[in-house]
């Protein structure tokens, strides 16, 4: 299959899936989504391919967040079904019987690290940044930051990570159990396929026990976060009109250049609410 916005390839039955957009900091726009939900399926039905491997083109960003070139055209009900297929794309890569190994070279903001939340072993390079800053818009995490975080670091941290919209390094991360270890950026992708080659030599698909021990877990967990996004769900149809105002993302736009947005200073220069300034930008979901 021919892909635009991410590549895939298998070598030493490790499936490699790059989301293909750098000049958009690997932004998330509907094709990008789609296309990685055909991806996922691909590595879990392929015989040939024991792990898989997920990570961002260039040296700046794994996903900044979901693409606002895109977003600031969607009515209230396109930005729902944008949430909606989010979700599910995340759940196709959450519910592989096979491991994903998220490997964050960079930026993984809002959307972004909502999709490493769905993998099952994230590392980070030295210089990765992590944040859920919806909040600082006005909107919630959509693909199911809100339910997978807590698991990870726990509701306290959880809450603190969403509700100051704070931007964490890699060290932080760590300490956090955010992610399982920080690495150089020019040996990140070197530690991820030794953690592939574990996985690939034990046949965990077919190992009936385990495959049934992960298999419920799995799908309990998965379960869990599609019950709560449901729930989350019936909130948004309420509140999409004012929640996702097309009209506030296109007022950030024209203002970006003002100081009256939440920003961080990054090494790209200002981070403005996920917006990066002088390039193609990502904004955070």
């Amino acid at each position: 299959m021919n892909f635009e916005n991410i590549t895939y390839e298998v070598e030493d039955g490790i499936a490699i899936i790059t989301i293909n957009r750098p000049e958009a900091l690997n932004a998330l726009n509907s094709k990008t989504l789609d296309e990685l939900c055909s991806a996922a399926f691909m590595a879990g039905e392929d015989p040939e391919v024991g792990a898989v491997i997920l990570t961002g083109a260039g040296d700046k960003a794994f996903v900044a967040g979901a693409d606002i070139k895109e977003m600031i055209e969607f009515t209230p009900m396109d930005m729902k079904e944008f949430c909606l297929r989010g979700q599910a794309s995340l759940a196709t890569l959450e519910e592989l019987k096979k491991p994903v190994i998220c490997a964050i070279n960079g930026f993984a903001l809002g959307g972004g690290l909502e999709l490493a939340l769905a993998c099952d072993v994230r590392i980070a390079s030295e210089n990765a940044k992590l944040g859920l800053p919806e909040v600082s818009l006005g909107i919630i995490p959509g693909f199911g930051g809100t339910q997978r975080l807590p698991r990870l670091v726990g509701p306290g941290r959880a809450k603190e990570m969403v509700m100051s919209a704070g931007m964490y390094d890699a060290q932080k991360a760590e300490a956090w159990g955010l992610v399982n270890s920080v690495h150089p950026p020019d040996e990140l992708m070197d530690a991820a396929k030794k953690i592939a080659d574990k996985f690939t030599g034990l046949d965990i698909e077919n190992d009936n026990d385990l495959g049934d021990a992960i298999g419920k877990l799995t799908n309990i967990l998965a379960g869990r976060t599609q019950l709560m996004l449901d729930n989350q769900g019936l909130k948004t149809d309420l509140t999409l009109p004012s929640v996702y105002s097309v009209q506030n993302l296109r007022v950030l736009i024209q203002r970006k250049n003002t100081h009256d947005y939440f920003h961080f200073d990054s090494p790209l220069g200002k981070l403005w609410v996920g917006v990066t300034v002088g390039i193609s930008p990502g904004l955070i979901l």
